[in-house]
């Protein structure tokens, strides 16, 4: 049943005369405590904050004072208290709340300041369970949601970034703050503690193995707003979740404009391709358009593995994304800044390398210090009409797989490494997928089709234009091998390879009819390894 209201107006203005401060966090703290004192406002404090802003010469009251009573449990009980929560909850304008608060002397909290502990550092740091649990906060959220609910009378601050708009807020109006500043810091305050226990709530399923918990929460703080969507009449945000996987949430921009929408999405595929690849095992390029390869290639250096990539589509190269797994070097740089490129990824980047940038002031350039772990579990969501598909990361790795030869004639070790390649490729290339590779390169992408033929009949033409563009009498698909991302449902998607010239295929298997396209596959002198993993992608 829902809790009547008393429809009490709340005031447009009110004055802070008392503040209380309780932060973990506590860059900026001291010149805030000192602002507020010098404004008049009486300062309340907790444990550690209290010190740090007596330390500094601010008259300050502990809490105890208020509460009549010590902190206990080392520190776990301190503020759980009704002269603390009474004056955070009080409303002012109502009769029996204020003749409550005048019979147990509780005299209100006009501001409450509060960072709660760090719990999402403590979790990414690989603490122990216990010493995880112990940082999660009890009595900073409780006093944040008291305060952010009586908004009507309390300010509720827990971001040290909004300290100066406060105290510029407070000068504004003679030591007031007004309803709608009030409103959004309850708003910013509520979204914090829900950001907070989705992360605790997480940590618990993951922790203890809980693959579908009966409630699921996510959150994130904003780190952009974006100029528009993916088209110019949408809105967007950009939020990270604070997971440690490098890529380009955690990455730094070291030039260029703003990341777009579209930018972050082409930009965390290409870098997801490329961390594929061991650079301890060779270089690695991939380049990216609408979320799709356009071209991808290993080889000894990042320069030789750039122009076979580009060598696959270099149409579709044009305004690309392009994702190293190996510190960029000169070299390299000097060959992609020849193409329109909107960003480039990588784990680090040559001082070389950032000066030739540099003279394409638009390209963004971005390092992130490390690849992303190809096995690593993890979270995938997307939202659907009215709710949340959840799942678990695509973590399959092919070089972890037992491959199977299925047809009479095994595959030649060149031809294993590639197909082994183009099937590491075809996880990232949006399903219905082929891939054609040769010498550790891409020759061919179809992605994304309704049917699988069709996806392989796009690739080989794919691979028909660049041959044509490059001069060449034959496609590289002669000689190639195929990937796909899923297995062959009828023997024409075999064929439609085999009539671009692949020698030898790789695909999951697992259909009703694999004999039949085994067999298809035996009739032209085609091998195949079957990997019994798919990995579609939509």
């Amino acid at each position: 049943m829902a809790v009547p209201a008393k429809k009490i107006p709340a005031p447009d203005l009110v004055s802070v005369r008392r503040a209380l401060l309780s932060v973990s966090d506590k860059t900026g703290l001291i010149e805030f405590a000192q602002a507020l004192a010098g404004a008049g406002v009486e300062l309340v404090s907790t444990g550690g904050t209290a010190k740090a802003i007596a330390a500094a010469g601010i008259a300050v009251r502990d809490v105890s004072e208020l509460t009549g009573f010590p902190e206990i449990m080392d520190g776990r009980v301190k503020t759980l208290h009704p002269s603390v929560h009474g004056a955070l909850l009080g409303v002012r304008d109502d009769p029996e709340h204020a003749q409550a608060m005048r019979e147990h002397n509780i005299a209100p909290i006009d501001l409450l300041v509060v960072n709660l502990y760090p719990f999402e550092e403590v979790r990414r740091s690989g603490a122990d369970y216990a010493s995880i649990v112990e940082n999660i906060d009890i009595g900073g959220p409780a006093m944040v949601r008291a305060s952010a609910k009586n908004h009507a009378y309390v300010a509720v601050v827990t971001d040290p970034e909004d300290y100066a708009a406060v105290l510029n807020a407070l000068e504004m109006n003679t030591g007031s703050l007004s309803l709608e500043f009030r409103q959004k810091l309850a708003a910013k305050a509520f979204a914090r503690t829900a950001a907070y226990d989705a992360a605790i709530s997480g940590w618990f399923a993951e922790a203890l193995d809980i693959e579908q918990p009966a409630w699921r929460a996510f959150g994130g703080r904003l780190e952009s707003v974006m100029r528009y969507g993916e088209n110019p009449h949408q809105t967007a945000g950009f939020y990270v979740t604070g997971e440690e996987r490098p890529g380009v949430a955690t990455a730094r921009q070291l030039q260029g404009k703003l990341l777009s929408y579209n930018n972050i999405n082409d930009t965390d595929a290409a870098f997801e391709l490329v961390g594929e690849f061991d650079p301890a095992q060779g270089a690695a390029v991939a380049i990216i358009k609408h979320a799709n390869p356009c071209g991808v290639a290993e080889a000894a250096d990042l320069r030789q593995a750039y122009l076979k990539a580009l060598a696959c589509d270099p149409v579709s190269a044009f305004g690309g994304i392009v994702a190293v797994n190996r510190l960029l070097d000169a070299e390299a740089a000097e060959e992609i800044v020849k193409t329109f490129t909107e960003v480039i990824i990588a784990p680090e980047a040559s001082e070389e390398a950032q000066a030739i940038i540099a003279a394409k002031k638009n390209l963004r350039l971005l390092v992130t210090g490390g690849l992303p772990d190809p096995r690593k579990s993890g979270l995938l969501v997307k939202s659907v009409a009215g709710g949340l598909l959840v799942q678990g990361r695509d973590n399959a790795v092919v070089g972890d797989l037992e491959l199977k030869v299925v047809t009479k004639r095994a595959p030649s070790a060149q031809e294993m490494a590639d197909l082994k390649f183009a099937f590491r490729v075809a996880k990232h290339v949006k399903s219905n997928a082929i891939v054609y590779a040769k010498d550790l390169a891409t020759v061919g992408v179809g992605a994304g089709q309704m049917s699988r033929v069709d996806s392989a009949r796009i690739a080989a033409r794919k691979a028909q234009d660049a041959a044509e563009a490059a001069g060449l009498a034959e496609p590289l698909t002669k000689g190639s091998v195929v990937a796909s991302d899923a297995f062959f449902p009828f023997a024409d998607g075999l064929l439609s390879a085999v009539e671009a010239g692949a020698t030898a295929v790789i695909q999951p298997g697992g259909s009703m009819r694999d004999e039949d396209v085994i067999a298809a596959a035996d009739e032209h002198g085609i091998a195949m390894v079957f990997t019994g993993v798919r990995h579609f992608r939509h």
